[in-house]
């Protein structure tokens, strides 16, 4: 019998086709490190959960499933509770799916054998979820490697692996060995996670385009929302956004994560409103997050050409050298610095660019890190691995990562100039602070909102990869806007 096609995921004949080669080679990546370590013996097994159906609250009504990162990273599975084992000596993979109920055909739809799966996953061995215990103890495991350990953004412990029967492995559960091994792979990206990438922000960058070109002032900030949502998931089969849409315009720019339920961009637009729009969609659970900044009007003032550049400037100049071996601390300080340097060009400063950064003052302004690691999480994980110690400094304890740079990384550098009132007035109030700032020219400023531009890059061997394709430019906003140009990038440009 002739081979079918190579196994891959793929929304539609116009997306991206992702063979399951990606996850069968993050096996083994992950499988080497744990060979490599000598309190890992012969005949180890990792063990992982994967994400679970839930309902919303006390409902019936199903939430819209995403598998869990760890799991998806290893397996590329996108049915919900099921387990997955990974042989460390082969990485050969096992997976276990739920024996589904004779009524699921009912109501959700073909119930589909054990060997689909095989062939769906590229897995050399397929069980159901009640037979996870009986299947190890016929391998005979030494140790199983479960998943425990801190998301350094979060703050929260990902989930172990509990299946039926599991406590009689107790003796042989190892639950510190994986965690460290297994993010640090998801770190450094290998060349096809490196596609997925670059395909969810050619979709993403799109949408932001489309945004930009049918934004009006009187729209609502979620009509923005929406139509980010439709082209991502029309285009690019993007099922999911990969967080929370920021639409934020006006004084509402200066809130970083604004978007929330509490404010579930709502405002309505003023006609000269500068726009921060943080948005970005996500396929096979890979993500995007670009930021672009503009005044809904698509004619930027004096003041906002000011602002807009100085971040643009920030951007560029962590962009010119970010490469391995660079420090993120220090491109977070060359940020400030330039964002620094542009305030005082625009009288909102005065004197020494040193001395206010001796005094934090660039975190008055930027309160949030410069950028961080973007994978199968938005904020993805690794950013703090032992030994890796967080600065306790105003906005540098805001980093998500302090490391070095590494060939592989995908990172996003997103500087911004907010004006945000609570941290304004504390700064006048504090002596080593207030002596810097023009108190007249900043008023002007109060209720501007703030400017943030974000772009996703990857670490290259000597620089960085640009993965973001937007208007970025004072220039290239405004034609694009005023409908100069038919397609982005422009054909001379691309």
């Amino acid at each position: 019998m002739a081979e079918g096609p190579e196994p891959s995921f793929c929304m539609g004949p116009n997306c991206l086709r992702i063979p399951m080669r990606l996850f069968s080679l993050n096996r083994e990546r992950l499988c080497e490190r744990l060979r490599a370590r000598e309190d890992v013996p012969h005949n180890a097994f990792v063990v992982l959960q994967g994400g679970e159906q839930l309902q919303r609250y006390c409902t019936d009504s199903d939430v819209l499933f995403r598998q869990e990162s760890y799991f998806h990273w290893l397996f590329g599975v996108t049915e919900a509770d099921c387990f997955g084992v990974v042989e460390v000596d082969t990485a050969r993979a096992i997976l276990f799916f739920p024996k589904l109920p004779e009524d699921y055909a009912t109501w959700l739809g073909q119930i589909y054998p054990l060997e689909h799966f095989q062939k769906k996953y590229m897995a050399e061995e397929l069980h159901y979820t009640n037979e996870v215990a009986q299947v190890l103890q016929k391998k005979n495991a030494s140790m199983l490697l479960t998943l425990r350990g801190q998301n350094t953004d979060s703050g929260s412990i990902c989930r172990e692996a509990c299946f039926e029967g599991i406590g009689s492995f107790k003796d042989i559960i190892n639950n510190s060995i994986l965690h460290p091994e297994i993010m640090e792979c998801r770190v450094i990206k290998t060349p096809m996670e490196i596609e997925v990438l670059r395909y969810t922000n050619q979709i993403s960058s799109i949408a932001h385009c489309e945004v930009m070109r049918a934004i009006r002032p009187e729209m609502k900030e979620f009509e923005l929302e929406s139509l980010f949502q439709h082209v991502c998931y029309a285009r690019g089969g993007m099922r999911h956004v990969a967080y929370a849409c920021v639409c934020a315009t006006g004084h509402n720019a200066a809130t970083l994560h604004y978007g929330h339920a509490g404010e579930p961009n709502t405002k309505t637009l003023r006609d000269g409103d500068m726009c921060l729009f943080d948005m970005g969609g996500e396929y096979c659970c890979y993500a995007s997050d670009i930021t672009c900044s503009f005044p809904c009007n698509g004619k930027f003032t004096e003041d906002q050409k000011t602002v807009y550049r100085a971040v643009l400037k920030a951007n560029r100049a962590v962009m010119a050298v970010a490469k391995p071996g660079v420090c993120w601390v220090d491109m977070h300080k060359l940020a400030e610095t330039v964002a620094l340097e542009e305030l005082v060009r625009a009288g909102l400063l005065k004197g020494e660019v040193e001395a206010m950064m001796q005094v934090r003052l660039g975190a008055v302004f930027m309160p949030h890190g410069l950028g961080h690691f973007m994978g199968c999480d938005t904020h993805d994980v690794g950013g703090y691995p032992q030994g890796v110690e967080r600065i306790q400094q105003p906005g540098l304890k805001s980093l998500r990562t302090a490391r070095v740079l590494q060939e592989g990384m995908c990172i996003t550098i997103e500087p911004g100039i907010y004006f945000i009132d609570h941290l304004l007035n504390k700064a006048l109030l504090e002596p080593t602070q207030n002596c810097f700032i023009n108190r007249d020219v900043l008023q002007r400023f109060r209720g501007f909102g703030g400017v943030r531009i974000e772009d996703d890059v990857v670490v290259t061997s000597s620089g960085v990869e640009l993965l973001t394709n937007v208007p970025r430019t004072v220039e290239e906003i405004e034609a694009w806007m005023q409908r100069g140009e038919k397609t982005w990038p422009p054909p001379h440009c691309s």
